[in-house]
């Protein structure tokens, strides 16, 4: 097993953290639940703390058992990587920047004509961009966790533990 040592406040915010939270209060509420069936047909929206995403699923008819299979499906594409469709070729990932004057011009004519400050501003851009998606994936992974505590809490309490 792997040894969990305390966090430093440097390290509270960092993305691996963040993913072992998640993954732990997966695990754990995987562990807990016992009888996965019991959750079918008791609704979501009855807890404060799930209530608090309902625009995180498509509508009502949303039940904890379905809630339980999409956290058990976050954690393994976190633990496995995404699933690809057979059917889908995989594409080299390009890197692009958004607004550029690439968009009119030919991919060659605009490679030739990059200078130095233009490259210092695509990496800028770039790492604003990372920096947006970092903080928005560890958003996410805080309130999945939340949301998988809650539902280990609320399981235990409808089995009377």
């Amino acid at each position: 097993m792997m040894r969990h040592l305390p966090e430093t406040p440097a390290q509270k915010n960092s993305l691996f953290n963040a993913m072992n939270r998640f993954l732990g209060a997966v695990n754990n509420m995987d562990q807990t639940v016992m009888v996965p069936s019991l959750l079918r047909d008791v609704p979501l929206w009855d807890d404060a703390e799930l209530c608090g995403h309902k625009s995180d699923v498509d509508d009502g008819d949303v039940d904890m058992y379905s809630y339980y299979q999409l956290l058990k499906s976050i954690r393994q594409d976190i633990e496995w990587g995404l699933r690809v469709s057979p059917v889908v070729e995989e594409t080299p990932l390009r890197l692009t920047r958004v607004n550029s004057i690439a968009s009119t011009a030919s991919s060659s004519s605009f490679a030739s004509s990059l200078s130095s400050s233009e490259d210092e501003e695509e990496e800028e851009d770039l790492q604003k961009q990372f920096q947006y998606h970092l903080a928005g994936l560890q958003g996410v992974l805080g309130k999945l966790t939340t949301q998988a505590d809650s539902l280990t809490k609320r399981y235990k309490q409808s089995i009377g533990l």
